[in-house]
């Protein structure tokens, strides 16, 4: 399907019109990544299958809630870690290494728009790519325990499952029972992923950081969310207040249209980088 067939409502000219010359933030959501193969919570697909994420105060409390986790996540990081960068996460690299875009709030915990180029990146909700020990706090990389999950877990990646948002894996509750998921080396405590699980609240310094940049703002772009959570549907409210032109692009509705001044309809990888490269005339 073409650009202009996907096209609800504002088009890319208005778009285009509305940031060209202003230094503007973006702010993305799941729907940056799924062309990336990652699944979303709430896009046109994933809504079709009910699926309750894993709250954090039941993920701290609960030492069953975290062996289900890790055994469906072993299988899920497989697939998880080995995605790329889309055009969408590209060309938001491109307009700021150009000088447009001065920064990205995201609501992802893949990493993608690093590894796409991006600098100035605020991780709303952490990074899927380090594990904290909920008692000491010590850090290790998420793909060296992995390699300790599948010591300690012999063929567990022959086991069949659907990847799931946020690098889970779908997988029968008859298969989790016999999982063992290895401490923290520090102290033996138990771990959990460095991202905020649904429940937890967002960093003060991490949300105060993502503020000062929308305030600094000549415009705030979002890109592949619905806003559904007031993590990121904060920072809509915060420019609609200081009166900062919101344009929006998402594949459906999303939560604060009637704030914004654009949104366009459409895929995030068919949209930005026609928008960079428009912008860079």
């Amino acid at each position: 399907m073409q650009l202009s067939e996907t096209l609800a409502g504002a088009s890319l000219d208005d778009l285009i019109a509305l940031l060209r010359g202003k230094r503007f933030v973006a702010l993305t959501g799941a729907g940056c990544s799924t062309e990336s193969g990652i699944p979303d919570y709430r896009g046109p697909e994933t809504r079709r299958r009910a699926r309750n994420p894993i709250q954090g105060r039941e993920f701290s409390r609960s030492a069953e809630i975290r062996q289900r986790y890790w055994a469906r996540a072993v299988i899920g990081w497989e697939r998880f870690s080995r995605a790329q960068p889309n055009a969408a996460h590209r060309a938001l690299a491109r307009l700021e290494h150009g000088g447009l875009l001065e920064g990205l709030i995201t609501q992802n915990v893949d990493g993608l728009h690093q590894a796409a180029g991006s600098r100035r990146v605020i991780e709303l909700h952490g990074t899927l790519a380090e594990v904290a020990c909920l008692e000491c706090g010590a850090l290790e990389p998420r793909a060296a325990l992995q390699a300790r999950l599948l010591a300690q877990n012999p063929g567990w990646l022959r086991l069949a499952a659907d990847i799931a948002p946020d690098g889970d894996a779908d997988l029968p509750a008859e298969h989790v029972a016999g999982f063992r998921a290895p401490p923290c080396l520090r102290c033996e405590g138990p771990l959990k992923p460095r991202v905020v699980f649904f429940g937890e609240n967002v960093a003060r310094p991490i949300v105060d950081a993502a503020f000062a940049l929308v305030d600094a703002a000549e415009a705030l772009l979002v890109v592949g969310s619905s806003l559904a959570v007031f993590s990121g549907y904060r920072f809509v409210l915060r420019a609609a207040q200081r009166g900062i032109p919101i344009a929006m692009v998402n594949l459906g509705a999303a939560r604060g249209e009637e704030l914004g001044v654009v949104k366009v309809d459409a895929r995030a990888g068919d949209v930005l980088p026609r928008l960079a490269d428009a912008l860079a005339r």
